[in-house]
């Protein structure tokens, strides 16, 4: 019997020992191969990304305490998106410069949200230099991007500043030259075993600055065509964003789509009547001050950036003849209207129909990593990417629809690239203009 209990001991402890061998030859393979389980199986586990506490200031805590949890949500939201709507009211009135600090401060911060979820789902990697090298290629993507806009809208400015028309002249290649060395640095960074991380981290960061840093350049173009263009597109998607809630809250009853379960048919048609309505009185009202319809422009006399123009025809009132049926309905043979308010219609349009899907894409997101909010910088909202992910969808058809339907070319912008062409450059366009001219005028003559 001894010789049996030995025995069966024995082969237990041979047994263990085979399968103890046998994980350490999967963990090596696992090591070999740079991933882990959580690479190569489905969505089945959750990422370890923390759960952030309840961040609902405490007097709010107090004076809600006697509500349920649904309604004591909707006053925090209430709260605190009536003071987000304030401050946008106060740094509208600041100025377009303000406006352009404040969205690159958004699209920072957006931009570190992201990258935190990455690097809380793979902290346990130690993945090195991961989260240097993603601020640095922020760094040189602002720096590509807001180079470009500095030399295409203020060439007066870089003309006149010898460092400022050096680095206009060599800023691709200065940009190139940063993100190479960034490129160097992270291929110098790869670590055995870690290598598919590595460069999953690589694609995660290349892709938030694709959806982050270049749609809030776009803004800061809108910005520049007039401050117009870049606060009705955000009222819109942000009176969608208010009504869909208020209509799902207090009417919503069928579900819209899985991603996102709160989601109500209700919300989204109510909220898409209600913007459309919104934007035609929001672009009437801002349609008569220059202060919001003018471009933003350098004025090299006073040395500073000024908002003063006389308005286009985009901002003057014309009158529109009414169909034969709402001529009946309403009385009223015409209709007295900015044309900008038509276009308004689209701009509306599309926050209420297409901007919610950039919402969606937010939710899917963080389903994928079970995460409820990007962060919990705003009591009741979640992160500053939780607001502005369907602004980035509407920044970039604002700059699409400029572009097809609104902008043409501009006289100004080529007489100062004809001033910073050298004499003899300038003596042959003005003697080829001369030359057509000449013709077109004895072709009109005969």
């Amino acid at each position: 019997m001894t010789e049996l209990r030995h025995r069966g001991t024995t082969e237990n402890d041979l047994q263990h020992q085979q399968s103890e061998d046998k994980g350490s030859e999967n963990e090596g393979k696992a090591e070999k191969d740079g991933a882990s389980d959580s690479e190569s199986k489905p969505d089945t586990g959750t990422p370890g990304v923390p759960v952030p506490a309840d961040d609902t200031p405490e007097v709010l805590n107090k004076a809600l305490s006697g509500l349920s949890s649904r309604w004591k949500n909707w006053w925090v939201r209430g709260i605190l998106t009536l003071a987000m709507i304030s401050f946008f009211f106060f740094i509208i009135y600041l100025g377009p410069m303000v406006l352009m600090l404040i969205v690159l401060c958004v699209q920072i911060k957006c931009f570190q949200e992201i990258i935190h979820i990455g690097y809380s789902v793979y902290h346990s990697y130690h993945l090195p230099w991961f989260r240097t090298l993603s601020w640095y290629f922020l760094l040189c993507v602002n720096y590509f991007f807001y180079g470009e806009t500095v030399t295409d809208y203020f060439s007066n400015l870089v003309q006149r500043e010898e460092p400022l028309r050096i680095l206009s002249k060599y800023h691709r290649l200065i940009s190139f030259a940063m993100y190479l060395t960034g490129f160097c640095m992270f291929v110098l960074s790869l670590v055995k075993k870690h290598y598919r991380l590595q460069f999953y981290m690589f694609g995660w960061t290349h892709v938030t600055l694709l959806i982050v840093v270049t749609q809030s350049h776009l803004i800061i173009h809108n910005l520049f065509e007039g401050m117009i263009w870049f606060i009705v597109p955000i009222s819109c998607v942000i009176c969608n964003d208010i009504m869909a809630y208020m209509f799902g809250f207090f009417f919503g009853r069928t579900p819209l789509i899985k991603l996102s379960p709160k989601k109500t048919w209700e919300g989204f048609i109510g909220g898409f009547f209600s913007t459309v309505v919104f934007g035609i009185l929001l672009s009437y009202v801002m349609a008569g001050y220059s202060f919001f319809v003018c471009p933003v422009e350098f004025n090299s006399d006073h040395n500073s950036f000024e908002v003063d123009c006389e308005p286009s025809d985009l901002f003057q009132l014309q009158d529109y003849a009414l169909p034969a049926a709402l001529e009946s309905f309403t009385g009223w043979p015409t209709l007295r209207l900015y044309p900008f308010q038509i276009h308004s219609i689209s701009l509306s349009a599309f926050a209420s129909l297409m901007g919610p899907f950039g919402g969606f894409f937010a939710s899917g997101f963080k389903r994928a990593f079970k995460i409820k909010d990007f962060a919990n910088t705003i009591p009741g909202h979640g992160g500053i990417m939780d607001r502005f992910d369907c602004q980035y969808l509407m920044a970039t058809f604002v700059n699409v629809y400029i572009a097809s339907f609104i902008r043409g070319p501009n006289p100004a912008k080529v007489v100062q690239q004809l001033l910073a062409l050298r004499l003899d450059q300038q003596l042959h366009i003005f003697n080829s203009l001369k030359t057509h001219l000449t013709e077109r005028v004895c072709v009109n003559i005969s």
